[in-house]
């Protein structure tokens, strides 16, 4: 296998590797191949875990929730809840997440609204921590206990708000140590506590993306000392009140992640330039584009039809993209469609309003076809 993948580069002095996330599996095999990777070494991907993101926004002086990191195990995490507890009377919930866990699902949420005050917080959050409602379906205690311990932890407030957004900003470190802004997005999130990733929208919100933008390039920068390389995220919660957005930064991915490919694909269908400077992406012609992508679009139904089967309903109904308008539906993730029934799509169009109506449509249609 490893000379079919030598014979199969035309000129590996040209050329590298490029991966979704750099594991030291995937840096044993650039070795072997002789070739770079595009990609975070995995002895820094320390500072892209809960812990290590907390105090890289420290050091780049944007703001915070409030909590603990470095947490080793369960009595770490009982200390940190009744600190946060004591350190804030008026808090009613705190969550509790593992250092690597991904798309929400390494979340837990603590109910703090009856806890009491004084000597008895402790015991009495000690007594409560099996009581975790976790994120992630099919989580016990026990095996969150385990890999609370393998993987470490930290424990922050939970950021309240009637009017609440996740925006997260894409960046780039080059070999030379250049940092590019590569787009924004408004992640849509679902689950009990709404913390897992369900797909996102593009770009974020104009009242805010260019302010997401800024406070990441900070980080951009802080990583880029630390010697961090290719493409990285960073995660915001932001919540509205009479005096406007107020951002909290609460994680980076240090890999390329749910928003990477959607932004891909748009770039390639239509040939168009994400633009710093106003944080859209404009068509060669100058039109702007949005997208509304989700690569958890699931049901029974789906299954047994074909990636044939799915083009034909989408020529057939008019979903597919379309290069003359520059607008419409691409699917991905087919390959589990016919056995899982899940698929992705992202879908193109000149406004939010636009995009979000051709989603509709898809689930409209799949579902019709389906039923």
């Amino acid at each position: 296998m490893l000379n079919l993948i030598r014979e199969a580069i035309p000129d590996r002095a040209s050329a590298h590797m490029t991966c979704f996330t750099v594991s030291e599996l995937e840096r044993k095999l650039a070795l072997v191949l002789g070739l770079p990777i595009y990609g975070c070494d995995p002895s820094l991907l320390h500072w892209g875990s809960k812990s290590g993101s907390r105090k890289v926004f420290r050091e780049a002086g944007i703001d915070l929730p409030f909590g603990f990191e470095d947490l080793a195990d369960a009595d770490d995490v009982a200390r940190a809840l009744a600190e946060l507890k004591s350190r804030k009377p008026s808090l009613r919930k705190a969550v509790v997440k593992l250092n690597e866990g991904f798309s929400g699902e390494g979340n837990a949420i603590f109910d703090l609204a009856e806890a009491p005050a004084g000597p008895t917080l402790l015991p009495w959050v000690q007594d409560r921590l099996p009581s975790l409602a976790f994120e992630a379906r099919g989580m016990s205690w026990e095996l969150y206990q385990n890999k609370l311990r393998a993987m470490g932890g930290i424990a922050e407030e939970f950021v309240p708000g009637t009017m609440k957004r996740s925006p997260s900003a894409q960046f780039r470190i080059d070999p030379l140590g250049g940092i590019s802004a590569v787009s924004t997005h408004d992640q849509v999130l679902g689950g009990a506590s709404g913390q897992i990733f369900l797909g996102c929208r593009f770009p974020a919100d104009e009242a805010y993306r260019l302010d997401i933008q800024t406070r990441s390039a900070k980080v951009a920068r802080v990583l880029a000392k630390k010697g961090v390389l290719g493409r990285f995220g960073v995660d915001f919660v932001s919540v509205r009140d009479h005096a406007g957005w107020r951002h909290l930064a609460i994680e980076i991915n240090l890999r390329k992640g749910g928003t990477t490919h959607p932004f891909l694909m748009l770039q390639f269908l239509t040939d168009g330039r994400y633009d710093t400077e106003k944080g859209q992406f404009p068509t060669p012609g100058g039109q702007p584009r949005c997208y509304y992508a989700s690569d958890n679009l699931e049901s029974e139904r789906y299954r047994g039809l074909t990636p044939y089967d799915l083009v034909d309903i989408a020529v057939v109904n008019g979903l597919h993209f379309h290069a003359a308008t520059g607008e419409g539906v691409a699917f991905h993730l087919i390959g589990a469609l016919s056995e899982f029934g899940k698929l992705g799509v992202v879908c193109i169009g000149q406004t939010h309003e636009r995009a979000d109506t051709l989603y509709r449509r898809t689930l409209e249609v799949l579902n019709q076809e389906c039923a």
